[in-house]
């Protein structure tokens, strides 16, 4: 995961180098929100419940791809601007649930 974070935060500085934009903790929320709201509006349209236009189901499909890519990057900058570590959290936060579970399997 550190390897995909890196990779992404290089692309996002030549981005705000190009758009001359200024990041800061509100930036990367606010960015994390419109992503979040560019892939609400294409899971609409995968859906039927918002307009298709002439686009075609492969290119719905793409886009949809596209913008819950876009979510996970932002979200990966977000963690690293803040300092969190997304491995250690899923792995406190989720993760561990699997081995409560086996321990439950054992226990019966």
């Amino acid at each position: 995961m550190a390897e995909l974070t890196e990779g992404v935060a290089r692309v996002s500085d030549r981005y705000a180098r190009v758009f001359s934009i200024e990041r800061d903790g509100d930036w990367y929320l606010l960015k994390l929100q419109e992503e979040l709201g560019e892939l609400t509006a294409e899971v609409l349209r995968a859906s039927g419940r918002g307009r298709k236009g002439d686009a075609t189901d492969a290119a719905i499909a793409e886009k949809l791809a596209d913008e819950t890519a876009d979510l996970l990057g932002s979200l990966l900058l977000f963690a690293r601007h803040h300092g969190v570590d997304l491995e250690a959290a899923l792995a406190r936060k989720w993760l561990a649930r699997l081995e409560e579970d086996a321990v439950r399997q054992q226990v019966r």
